[in-house]
This record gives structure tokens, sequence and C-alpha cells, in this order.
């Protein structure tokens, strides 16, 4: 009899990286697991990679409504499903977790970002209910996931933290999968053109970026994703940089490949805030995965990964003049960054690839399962 895995998500998109490219396809590769997973978005069930998704249906209303209806639904396919381990993603299903743990079932949790530090420096609330919200759910954390049979988190940082709660946690970091980034196109076939491929906001540095723009000359960016506030898109639109935007909205996997294949560098300037201090962006280590070389704000964590591979130029990301002075740089030493480009692929194909995180990951399971 085969055993049965379900992982559960209210907020991430069906084809998450992380969640479904990631996770549940690795152990779909198993043929003794039976791998579910439970998503919100309206868009039906299907069976994808030998993953069963199940759609409770789209999100409705604002955020009180997804952490009380929709949760209230993936809780009841959860319980329909009447898998073996449950695997959550966000936050917000915790208490999910503890209702399966009590009918005797396995939890995972994974940590996909440190909440508690996120709370305290979220834009949208008062500094007050930041620090209280902050505390009241750190509380609630320690409490509810040393009950779980296994922490998994996206960072060694969180990691770290959640060691102090449970001592089964793992950090399965987001690296790149090598089979998407093999189209090695020769530098002298690259146009000049830089890239940046995520959610498009404010801390992430668009403004800046778009500001940098104006300074280069003969430079195109290659914008892939959706803004996240549409005053700062409007805004970044009336720039003289704007001129030098091929804008593509959001793209796939394939498509992702296809703009890294063609550019020389790509741009991960996002702002220092505490938030990023201890991340690992996905998108660094997918330019260092396509040969291409790395320019990014000088938060500590990112510039000792980059200067120990020598992949990349770090840069003050409030400043545009900084991030056009490393455009300029790439461009005008063709050898230096197609030499850097090598360089983090080299770092991506010895340490920073999923197949090395798929190990760790598939062992958790194992380990649940024994």
């Amino acid at each position: 009899m085969k055993i049965k895995i379900t992982h559960l998500t209210s907020v991430h998109a069906r084809y998450d990286t992380r969640i479904f490219v990631k996770e549940c396809s690795s152990l779909a590769k198993n043929t003794n697991y039976e791998i579910s997973l439970i998503v919100a978005d309206g868009q039906g069930n299907e069976v994808k990679n030998e993953v069963h998704i199940f759609d409770v249906g789209a999100k409705t209303g604002g955020r009180i409504s997804r952490m009380t209806n929709t949760v209230q639904k993936v809780f009841q396919k959860a319980v329909e499903l009447d898998s073996d381990i449950y695997h959550m993603h966000d936050p917000e299903l915790i208490p999910i977790g503890l209702k399966l743990k009590r009918i005797g079932k396995k939890v995972i949790f994974d940590a996909h970002e440190d909440t508690p530090k996120q709370l305290r420096n979220a834009p949208h609330l008062n500094a007050f209910l930041r620090a209280i919200l902050s505390r009241a759910y750190g509380i609630f954390e320690r409490f509810a996931l040393a009950k779980f049979d296994y922490i998994v988190t996206a960072t060694p940082h969180i990691r770290d933290k959640f060691l102090n709660i449970n001592k089964k946690s793992i950090d399965i970091n987001n690296f790149p999968i090598l089979e998407e980034f093999g189209n090695d196109t020769p530098w002298n076939e690259k146009k000049d053109e830089i890239c940046y491929v995520g959610g498009i906001a404010k801390i992430r540095g668009i403004k800046e970026l778009i500001r940098a723009m104006e300074d280069v000359n003969n430079v195109r960016l290659n914008l892939a994703g959706k803004f996240v506030e549409k005053d700062v898109e409007a805004e970044v639109k009336k720039y003289a940089g704007w001129s030098k935007v091929n804008e593509l909205g959001f793209v796939g996997r394939r498509e992702i490949s296809e703009i890294l294949s063609r550019s020389k560098a790509g741009i991960v300037t996002l702002h220092p805030i505490i938030n990023y201090q201890d991340a690992l962006p996905v998108k660094m280590f997918e330019y260092m995965a396509a040969g291409i070389p790395v320019i990014a704000s000088n938060i500590p964590l990112w510039q000792e990964i980059i200067e120990d591979a020598n992949c990349g130029i770090c840069v003050d990301p409030m400043k545009s003049s900084e991030i056009a002075n490393a455009i300029e740089h790439i461009m005008a030493h063709q050898d230096e960054a197609q030499k850097m480009g090598a360089n983090g692929k080299k770092a991506v194909l010895e340490k920073y690839n999923w197949d090395i995180e798929e190990v760790k990951f598939l062992r958790v399971y194992e380990e649940i399962v024994r």
C-alpha cells in the first residue's frame, strides 16, 4: 500500500516553484508515495507530474476571509484525503496541523520565511500593532511547532531559530534545478541586455533600477514579473529609463531560462530591509546557474556568497549610480563578465543546486516513514 502524502497551501500558486516544482515533484518520483497538493485558486483539479492537485475554490474576500473560510475548506479536504503525512506551507495553516496531530497524523511545517520578523516590519501595520502581533505569533509558533514531526526551512538562518523549538528542523534551500538552466548560449551571441526576474516592488529596488537605466548606454533591461503596487508601476513608467525596458510580464519557467540565456547580467538589488538580511533569493542562484554575472545588494550574506564565488558585483541598492556603474562595468569588460558568469555556474554545480537539497528533503520523509 502506498504512503499518502499531502501538501497544503491556502496562499501560494499551484505551480509554486518550491512547493510543486521542487518538493511535490521530487516526492512523486518515489513509486511508494502517492502525492497530493491542496490549493485554493479556483482553477479546478488536475494531475500534473504525478501530483494530484485538489482545488478548494478561489480565495474570496480579504485576508480575514482567507484565514477563516479558505483555511477551513483546506482542512476539510485534508481530512477527506486521509493521508499519512501532511506538509503545510503557510503560517495560517498551523492550527490545521495541530488538529491533524490530534487525530494521529504526521505533520511537517515548511517555514518559507521568518514570520515574526516579517510582522515586525509589515508596512501596512502601525508600529504598536506590529510589535504585538509579532510577539503573539512568536509565542504561538513556539507552542505549536514543538508538537510537529518535522520543521523544514528555506534558509539555514530560519533553521537555526527553529532548532530551539523543535530539534527535528532542517534547511531545504531554494537552489536551482540544474536541468532548467542548461541553455549555454555562447557569450558572443548574447545581447547587450540585463534582466530582472520576479515580483516587482518598491522594496525590491524597481525605482532605483529604472533610474539606473537612464545612465547606461546601449543596454536594455528584460523585466519579467508582475508589479505588486499599481502606483509604483505608474510612477516608474514615467521615468526616462523606462524607454530601455523590455516589459515581459509574468513568464513561465521555460521563458525564464530563455531570458537568462540571452542576458549578460542578472539584477537582484533588493532594499536592505531586515526581512532580506538572512534571505537567500532564488533569482540570485538562478542567474548564477545560467552562467551570467550577478549585480546584487551589498547585504553581507549575499556579498559573502558572491565574493567567495567571484561571480558578480555588489552595490548599494539605494544608489542608482552604483547600479548603473556595475552595469556599465560588465558591458565594458566582457571577458571579465564571462569569467564571473562561469564562476557562478561552477558554484551552483558544486554547491547551490536542487540535486543536493533534494537528497536532504527525501531523507526527511524516509525518517518519518520509518
